[in-house]
């Protein structure tokens, strides 16, 4: 294990990614979402995708320095299609559309289709958030199932995350960012690196059977939801929402392409509150939920968003850790 100065591993991925086909403003784009989704404690959204986006460049899956496509457009909706372009590059595109247009009309939906790897799903939420609006997304990817639904055994979904983020008065937003399986499978790629074992609950082999050991779910097991059936519905949905309506795909198992889709909402208050009622209110409810007396004094309640900066500000003042086999795929992949 080793930490790294985060500007410095900014750096050596953008000189990577450079070297691997992006022009450069691509290419410091991309290394800033990886190393800022390892400062927020992400690191299964980070630098340790590095190698694998490569991989993609090189099989056709990511195309480098690739614009987006804006196949429909109204004064609330847009309809994106990434042509497979870096997430980084086309998710900051699309959710500055949606701003734009909740700005002027209050609300937006954009969807993204056919899209490179978006990365930490939460990065999107907080561009809304710094511009004071709210914002939901909803993402899937076509090409990569990885979870089992409730009461099935094999893989028919993909991850599914889904991102919430509300703008607080003179204070940091409430940001969710979660799978709607138990753990993103980059989580398994950081087990895997460290030869360590998962929690139970989070895999079943390739036969349907429960296990800890991550190699199980790479031999052909799966990922299960959260809260059993209630998260597999949420993930069905989610798959709909960033597959079907966005005219994407959902999780298809004919698809060969890792894609990925997503639906965003975007809700602009000022545009009916002029007088900041909602973001007053925001911060009155928080206070009074984090205020209540913790079980255990020594962690106290926190709101959605709050360890992510806690952890960020802690990796700037001491290095990003890195753990010694994505180091060495950061090295090969030099």
């Amino acid at each position: 294990m080793k930490n790294v100065a985060s500007a410095k591993l900014v750096d050596l991925v953008a000189a990577i990614m450079h070297g691997g086909g992006s022009a450069p403003d691509e290419a410091r784009t991309i290394a800033s979402r990886l190393v800022d989704s390892n400062l927020v404690g992400h690191d299964s959204h980070g630098v340790l995708r590095v190698a694998k986006y490569l991989e993609w460049v090189r099989d056709g899956t990511l195309r480098p320095n690739t614009a987006p496509t804006l196949v429909f457009d109204s004064d609330t909706i847009a309809i994106v299609d990434g042509n497979r372009g870096f997430g980084q590059v086309t998710g900051a595109f699309a959710t500055r559309l949606g701003i734009a247009k909740a700005k002027a009309k209050g609300i937006a939906m954009v969807g993204l289709r056919n899209c490179g790897h978006l990365g930490r799903l939460g990065d999107w939420a907080e561009m809304a958030a710094q511009e004071g609006q709210v914002s939901l997304h909803f993402l899937n990817t076509s090409g990569a199932q990885r979870v089992a639904p409730f009461g099935g055994s094999d893989r028919r979904l993909s991850t599914n995350p889904m991102a919430i983020g509300v703008p607080v008065a003179g204070g940091p937003p409430a940001i969710l960012d979660i799978t709607t399986s138990t753990v993103a499978e980059g989580k398994l790629m950081v087990a895997m690196n460290k030869g360590e074992h998962v929690p139970p609950g989070w895999i079943v082999d390739k036969a349907g059977r429960p296990t800890t050991d991550p190699k199980d779910f790479y031999d052909g097991g799966a990922l299960l939801t959260i809260g059993a059936h209630k998260g597999s519905g949420l993930s069905i949905l989610t798959d709909l929402l960033a597959g079907a309506v966005t005219t994407g795909r959902s999780s298809d198992p004919d698809d060969p392409i890792l894609r990925n889709n997503m639906l965003s909402i975007f809700i602009d208050p000022q545009t009916y509150d002029t007088d900041g009622v909602v973001l007053t209110e925001a911060r009155r409810f928080l206070d009074w939920v984090k205020a209540s007396p913790p079980a255990d004094p020594a962690a106290p309640v926190l709101a959605p968003g709050d360890i992510e900066r806690r952890t960020r500000a802690a990796r700037r003042a001491n290095g990003v850790p890195l753990d010694d086999k994505t180091w060495q795929d950061l090295v090969d992949a030099a």
